[in-house]
């Protein structure tokens, strides 16, 4: 397959100095694999750290910046990052009010993670972490115990950071971090596999005229494959599915996004069906976001995720941000 590369081993590093040559207003170490705003630490704020395997852009780098992450560690593609980018990022952004790590529930993240927060600690950071584990497409997968971490990602690193940056406290950051994370329920589907820079090609097979419900963003597998169905049918699946799990009490928000290889002519046409399901269930809708967030490189395909939220989600939700992927309200 083509793509748009120099060789598979600078793929990460090749990024990132392309990032750095962007936006002036990060600081990118393309050696040690950090991404920091570049007024870290913020005097008196908590740091919002995340990180993860590339290949998951905009995720996690591409929400750095004034009202969401500080501070974003990138690993290769599909891989975790190491417990030094973790450490190095925590001292970057640490004020002395603490540091929130907020991690995807892969195996690799939760460990890395876990290890990283000892050793920050060791150099006298104070760290929080919350785990985020929104997919209800399965319960055990290739890369996890228990739910994997997806789209909801975005709500909560949008919503805590929001928090963090009002100059809340350590913990009422990590519990709102959590309450978002709880109040979230995701579920993808690809309509054709991804193709990781190092393989050249699909990392699994999907026949042409089937496509995978309930597909993990690394390509894991989901529920069940079907013939392919159409816009409307796939979002009564998802859209059931979450709320089958979720079962809002109130209004909520939605994330329609696309896998990668998805253009938006077809994710605003998927969002139309996915506002059909929700009138059609009684649920209110009080935002909705569409485009590419949580991508799986070159998949075809989309995840919808749901977040129930109250006056307060929501006020933290709309609150200013300013980030290379994400902006609004300055």
């Amino acid at each position: 397959m083509k793509m748009l590369i120099n060789v598979p081993e600078t793929v990460v590093a090749d990024a990132l100095r392309g990032m750095a040559a962007v936006h002036p207003e990060l600081t990118v170490d393309v050696e040690r694999r950090v991404v920091v705003r570049r007024d870290a630490p913020v005097a008196g704020k908590v740091g919002v750290v995340s990180g993860g395997g590339s290949g998951h852009e905009p995720l996690h780098a591409g929400f750095v910046g004034v009202g969401m992450l500080d501070a974003a560690c990138p690993g290769e593609v599909f891989t975790s990052p190491v417990p030094d980018q973790m450490v190095r990022a925590a001292a970057a952004v640490d004020s002395g009010a603490g540091v929130l790590f907020i991690v995807k529930n892969y195996t690799g993240d939760v460990l890395n993670f876990n290890m990283a927060a000892e050793l920050a600690e060791d150099e006298g950071v104070q760290v929080a972490s919350v785990l985020v584990n929104d997919d209800v497409a399965v319960t055990d997968s290739l890369y996890t115990a228990g739910r994997r971490g997806t789209g909801a990602t975005l709500f909560v690193e949008k919503i805590a950071g929001a928090a963090a940056e009002q100059g809340a406290p350590l913990e009422r950051v990590e519990a709102i971090a959590r309450r978002v994370n709880e109040s979230s329920r995701s579920f993808g589907v690809a309509l054709t596999a991804c193709a990781t820079p190092a393989k050249g090609g699909p990392t699994f097979d999907l026949p042409e005229g089937e496509l995978e419900l309930g597909v993990g963003i690394h390509g894991e597998p989901g529920r069940e494959r079907r013939a392919m169905m159409t816009s409307g049918e796939i979002a009564d699946f998802a859209v059931d599915a979450v709320l089958e799990d979720l079962r809002p009490a109130g209004p909520v928000l939605v994330l329609v996004n696309g896998a990668g290889g998805t253009p938006l002519l077809e994710l605003y046409g998927f969002c139309a069906e996915v506002h059909r399901v929700l009138r059609e269930r009684g649920v209110p809708v009080a935002r909705t976001l569409v485009g590419n967030y949580v991508t799986s490189l070159d998949m075809a395909g989309a995840s919808v995720t749901l977040c129930q939220v109250d006056d307060e989600l929501l006020r933290l939700y709309d609150a200013p941000v300013r980030t290379p992927a994400l902006r609004w309200g300055m």
